[in-house]
């Protein structure tokens, strides 16, 4: 049995000490990570809500020139610029961040869901967006003739048909980067998760 005199510094002292330190030490690691995950997740999550607003702001211009409308342009800029980018941002963290944190999806999953809502948030939403905003400054200041009653949405379409092809590029665009940012954060959590396996 090993003796304990005055002056001699405690084992289970230094066992304790050492302890403390290798703990601190692995949760500073742990939390160091975890920032750069959450960094690397916001700023994809950022970069899909800013080509959104990007994706916005062409449908407006398109949609403006199709209806020859020059009023209120600040106004309608403003707005499609900004609500893709919120809607795109929530939804996305609603749809693929927290399901990936929870742990309740699979990597299919998250790429289905990342990529509908590129092409729901990132391009339908702003479409339909100028293309309402746009239509009724149109009514309101006749820059074009008033489609017959009961046919406004087939008039409308009508006269911007060619212009709204164009919206296929940020389509494609959008589908391809909300897949590769899904596969991305799928990625993340399993390294983060492997990570957390080796540490235990």
């Amino acid at each position: 049995m090993a003796t304990y005199t005055h002056g001699q510094p405690n084992p289970t002292l230094i066992d304790a000490k050492l302890r403390t330190s290798m703990i601190s030490e692995v949760i500073e690691k742990k939390f160091e990570y975890l920032t750069k995950e959450k960094t690397l997740n916001i700023k994809g999550t950022v970069f899909l809500g800013t080509t959104a607003s990007f994706s916005g702001m062409l449908a407006n211009f398109i949609f403006r020139s199709c209806f020859k409308v020059q009023h209120e342009t600040l106004k309608t800029y403003t707005s499609l610029t900004a609500l893709p980018f919120l809607s795109t941002v929530v939804t996305y963290k609603l749809l693929v961040t927290d399901a990936l944190n929870s742990g309740n999806i699979s990597q299919e999953n998250c790429v289905l869901r990342s990529s509908l809502v590129g092409i729901v948030c990132g391009v339908l939403y702003p479409s339909a967006l100028a293309f309402s905003k746009n239509g009724h400054l149109a009514v309101k200041y006749h820059t074009v003739p008033l489609p017959p009653k009961g046919r406004v949405l087939l008039h409308w379409q009508l006269l911007c048909q060619k212009e709204i092809k164009a919206m296929a590029i940020p389509l494609v665009f959008h589908t391809v980067f909300a897949i590769f940012t899904g596969l991305r954060h799928y990625a993340i959590l399993e390294s983060t998760l492997e990570k957390n396996v080796h540490e235990d």
